[in-house]
């Protein structure tokens, strides 16, 4: 199944419906079908070995990414925030395409042998007559998409997913035009990162408009809910946190929300339940997934959202913490090592199905023989199937030979009135092997003694889980969806140290 079929079955059954921007103002899904296919023609006209976009999210990369499927070559959407080096070196990864660029690129992105077009050259490509024949033929098990990993823990490298694997994330966890006619999505996460992707998707194939803020910033985002009667949102977690001090007390901005998806990062349990109480009436959403993994695997739902805020019973309370259970479709195991542990057991998290692909533009795959990929995230899943995240096996601190995830301390750290947000890692110790180190950011105007933050975690923790050691900084660095850039804050701490 080519991708083409979503927006194929949308324009179909709902030709005449808004698909993107502010009311009155952009494309139907009957235009945009259209779009697709002069695009997709024009790409292959060029013979384009791939199409290369370079910009944040819009009709532009909509339209780009639709075209792909039309033409069958992949779509490479990259961070159009990194470094023209980096940049040209992601370029020459990719291979021969077709680039797509904001203005402001093109000149810098332009050498011999390329083809590069400004976003506003294509809406004029897109704008012209309907090609004919209608499609190309398709080409079974090509690739849809390539996306660079964030790189936080390495080199970013190209995750690629074939048509089907997206198509069975689709068709497992969005019914088919099932938006009413007044549901818009605002959607804040860029188009080079998985969640951009399957959220176009999800989107298209349940028939919402769908406006994109290029740029977050919380005041814009609040006022864009309430002016255009925004109904679903997507943010990641430091969005939402940036949101609830915006809000101060203005729910009448947020009234129409019936829906907050959240993911890409660890969300800090205070922030959560702050929000949950400044959105009485919105369902709150966590999808946990990977690039590798065509989007979530697992979700919570609004539900146990609700039931832990209101219950007193701590398991419920506790399930507040996880990214609740797998999707339809989806298998999932915890290893320590090479065998399968029972529940509450904690190791590593390994998922197969039809939509977990698993592969390396280079050929590589580390999937096993039977199809389970390691997702390189430690966790466990308790008796009825939630399962709770802990952050990557890489950054797993030992202790005197005790294995310690930075995520309990974290969340520990961020329940103490003064902090805003925070990193622990482990460094280097003679005496322990390596000794708990923080990094914390204080709310504005607030101030604390590294060594009150310390007996902090003492208090709530084991000795052993102590941060013995606690820096204050102005930020942390953090990509687009929030991950926190673990590896950068690390380095950081040893150059200080040397």
């Amino acid at each position: 199944m080519n991708l083409l079929t979503i927006l194929d079955m949308t324009a179909s059954a709902l030709g005449e419906r808004q698909a993107l921007g502010h009311r009155g103002q952009g494309p139907t899904y009957a235009n945009l079908r259209k779009q697709a296919g002069t695009g997709g023609a024009f790409l292959h006209r060029e013979a384009s070995g791939k199409t290369i976009f370079v910009g944040p999210s819009g009709h532009a990369f909509v339209s780009a990414f639709f075209a792909s499927n039309w033409a069958d070559v992949p779509f490479v959407p990259l961070n159009y925030r990194l470094a023209i080096d980096q940049l040209h070196r992601l370029i020459e990864q990719a291979g021969p395409a077709v680039i797509i660029s904001e203005p402001g690129f093109q000149a810098e992105l332009t050498r011999p042998g390329r083809t590069v077009i400004t976003t506003d050259e294509w809406c004029s490509i897109i704008d012209g007559p309907s090609p004919t024949p209608d499609s190309v033929a398709e080409v079974p098990e090509r690739f849809a998409v390539e996306l660079f990993t964030s790189g936080t823990t390495a080199e970013p490298k190209a995750a690629v997913l074939e048509h089907r694997h997206l198509a069975a994330y689709i068709l497992g966890s969005v019914e088919f035009a099932s938006a009413d006619e007044d549901e818009t999505a605002l959607v804040s996460v860029p188009p080079y990162h998985i969640a951009g992707v399957a959220n176009l998707l999800s989107n298209v194939f349940a028939g919402r408009r769908i406006i994109y803020l290029p740029t977050f910033e919380p005041k814009t985002w609040l006022d864009t809910v309430k002016r255009e009667g925004v109904t679903q949102a997507m943010v990641v977690p430091t969005m939402l946190a940036r949101i609830a001090e915006a809000m101060d007390g203005a729910t009448d901005a947020t009234a129409t929300l019936r829906t907050i998806s959240y993911g890409g990062a660890r969300m800090p349990q205070t922030v959560l339940e702050r929000a949950l109480r400044l959105f009485p009436h919105t369902g709150f959403v966590n999808a946990y997934g990977l690039t590798e993994t065509s989007s979530s695997i697992a979700v919570l739902g609004p539900e146990d959202h609700r039931l832990a805020l209101e219950s007193n019973d701590p398991m419920a309370r506790q399930r507040l913490s996880s990214v609740g259970r797998v999707l339809p479709g989806v298998e999932i195991e915890i290893r320590d090592g090479i065998d399968p542990v029972p529940p509450n057991s904690h190791g590593e998290i390994w998922v197969r199905g039809e939509q977990v692909s698993g592969l390396y533009a280079d050929g590589r795959s580390p999937r096993d023989e039977q199809g389970w990929f390691p997702t390189r995230d430690a966790g466990w899943i308790d008796e009825e199937g939630y399962l709770f995240v802990e952050g990557r096996t890489d950054d797993t601190i030992i202790r005197g030979g005790e294995n310690i995830a930075p995520a309990e301390i974290e969340e520990v750290l961020m329940r103490h009135p003064a902090v805003m947000d925070v990193a622990v890692v482990g460094l280097p110790d003679e005496e322990w092997g390596q000794r708990i180190t923080a990094a914390v950011v204080l709310r504005d105007g607030m101030s604390v003694e590294p060594q009150e933050l310390s007996e902090w975690t003492r208090r709530h923790l084991r000795t052993s889980k102590t941060a013995e050691r606690v820096v204050i900084r102005q930020a942390l660095p953090r990509t687009e969806t929030g991950k926190l850039l673990r590896r950068q804050v690390l380095a950081e701490l040893l150059s200080e140290l040397e």
